[in-house]
């Protein structure tokens, strides 16, 4: 059986930020990147982060991925269930 080392998310990210690329990515996608930073280090799925919010996991997964603009609303409830602001 082979075991992989599993990387804290904060180290995962802080090495990916060094990547020129991926933090202009980052940037472009900063709402739905933090969305996604958040609710990995809260431990939630995005069903699980959906259920709170009172959507679907899809609506999430827009959001995370920057294939949607949300509206405001939306986002103060996502921010809501993440504590976060």
């Amino acid at each position: 059986m082979v075991r992989r080392k599993l990387h804290r998310f904060e180290d995962w990210e802080a090495e990916k930020l060094e990547d020129n690329q991926f933090a202009a990515f980052a940037e472009a996608q900063e709402a739905g990147y933090q969305v996604a930073r958040l609710r990995i280090l809260r431990g939630l799925t995005q069903a699980e982060l959906a259920e709170q919010v009172g959507t679907q996991q899809p609506s999430i997964a827009r959001l995370e991925n920057g294939s949607h603009s949300p509206s405001l609303s939306f986002l103060n409830k996502v921010a809501k269930a993440l504590n976060a602001r």
